[in-house]
């Protein structure tokens, strides 16, 4: 982020800018904890023996009860308590979590995989439950004009770290199956997950807080509600990602079990699939942050969110290796794009003083919609046949998730033939269409053009960065 004393990469603001180097610490410790350790959270499931219904149950609990909480700490953060005690108690309630999971390596029971749902629950309540607060603070620290760059590089940083954190993980657990001590080797990188966030929390504990009144969450009159619905820039778009993450629900929790148990494969090879995707979004998210700030969010929402329904299927008709290593590459790069300006466009739409609370209601929305996709996702991958009789042939699949995959894209286009024309931008950016943009995307060469900003960067002094707006 640059060094004291140097020309401001973001803010014009010393504590501003101060602030968002611990913020890119922060968020760099937690890409570490989630590629070591929530991204082997279902693989240690499977290692337990958990049936598809307890997957199901392992992704779908926590989020509906990690809504309650989002919704909780809305409400509270509106009565004066400072946001900073908020994140505070969230993170530390997520870093105990990690202590009973990395326990269960070493104590097999019957109900191993219930108490590992359990305490799943509890490190994503504190996770939600930080998550109102910080959102808030982030958006009072971050200029509007910057927003894109900024958290384009941040995410990008994040991404450099949950990639070699996945790897480096993946190999770790690989060692240890190789020696039939695969318990150890979970019990290994949870640990490094568990001391990651708690440097995280260090971090945001370090980070300047403007003072600021929060609206408190309260329930919108019922007179006029539907009208206001309708008119409204935040109902639309919070609808559309609640119904896109409900589409993306059906098929989100099976990928880890479809991988592992059905298409058997090794640990390396299930760390190379989930890094791939990982290593593109690192790849493409300079280049999406400065299309969202040039030509706005929703153009890059629109472009990327088109070719979505396409992926499950794709896992279905083309259940190996390579190919899921290619799905992968071309997933990694559209859904960089589309986190980001999803997440940025979110900023542009709630007010200052209830960006806690509007956060808190997208999350509450969005995670008790992925909660309902998972729970049809899982009914789907428990009555599906493995084979299927169409005009005289029989259709053999590898696995019995393949209709959960397949109902996940038909739901992902239905979301966007319904929603996406109704979404508008929010704020004055350079006009462009659709294809037009798709076309500057697929004309750039993601690879080379972060190379290129790679060794800019490097070259680049003080007096050469952007001036802040």
């Amino acid at each position: 982020m640059g060094k004291q004393g140097s020309v401001p990469m973001y803010s014009r603001d010393p504590e501003a800018e101060r602030s968002l180097r611990y913020s890119v610490r922060d968020g760099i410790a937690w890409s570490l904890m989630f590629g070591a350790g929530e991204s082997y959270l279902q693989a240690f499931a499977v290692f337990l023996k958990a049936t598809t219904a307890q997957i199901t149950a392992l992704s779908a609990a926590p989020l509906l009860l990690g809504s309650i909480a989002q919704l909780a700490s809305a409400w509270v953060a509106g009565y004066a308590v400072r946001r900073k005690t908020l994140i505070f108690a969230g993170v530390v309630l997520q870093s105990v979590a990690w202590l009973p999971i990395i326990a269960l390596a070493f104590i097999p029971l019957e109900s191993s995989v219930t108490l590992l749902i359990a305490a799943v629950v509890l490190y994503t309540i504190g996770g939600q439950f930080a998550a109102p607060p910080w959102s808030s603070l982030i958006s009072d620290l971050v200029p509007e004009r910057r927003r894109g760059r900024f958290f384009g590089r941040r995410t990008q940083l994040m991404s450099i770290m949950t990639f070699a954190s996945l790897s480096a993980a993946g190999l770790a657990l690989e060692f240890f199956e190789q020696r039939a001590l695969a318990h150890w080797g979970f019990a290994a990188i949870f640990a490094v997950a568990l001391v990651a966030r708690l440097y995280s929390l260090a971090q945001l504990m370090r980070m300047h807080e403007p003072l600021a009144r929060l609206a408190p969450l309260t329930l919108p009159p019922l007179a006029g509600l539907l009208e206001r619905m309708r008119g409204s820039d935040f109902t639309r778009f919070a609808l559309f990602i609640a119904f896109m993450n409900l589409a993306v629900g059906i098929a989100a929790p099976f990928y880890t079990l479809y991988m592992l148990r059905d298409l058997r494969f090794s640990y390396l090879e299930f760390t190379a699939a989930s890094a791939f995707t990982v290593l593109m979004q690192f790849a493409a998210l300079n280049l999406w942050g400065r299309l969202s700030d040039v030509f706005g969010n929703l153009r890059v929402v629109q472009i990327t969110s088109i070719v979505f329904p396409a992926f499950p299927v794709l896992w279905v008709l083309f259940p190996n290796f390579w190919a899921i290593l290619m799905f992968q590459f071309f997933g990694g790069v559209v859904w960089a794009g589309f986190s980001l300006a999803a997440g940025n466009f979110l900023y542009d739409v709630a007010p200052p003083e209830k960006r806690a609370a509007y956060s808190a209601v997208h999350q509450a929305l969005s995670n008790t919609a992925v909660f309902g996709g998972a729970l049809l996702g899982g009914f789907l991958a428990t009555h599906a046949p493995h084979t299927l009789q169409l005009g005289g042939y029989t259709v053999v699949f590898a696995s019995g998730v393949w209709l959960a995959l397949c109902a996940s894209s038909v739901a992902r286009a239905v979301v966007i033939a319904v929603f996406l024309p109704r979404l508008r931008e929010t704020r004055l950016v350079r006009p462009i269409s659709a294809t037009a943009l798709a076309i500057r995307v697929i004309r750039a060469n993601v690879l080379a053009e972060w190379l290129f900003e790679l060794l800019r960067g490097r070259k680049r002094t003080p007096k050469d960065r952007p001036p802040p707006p």
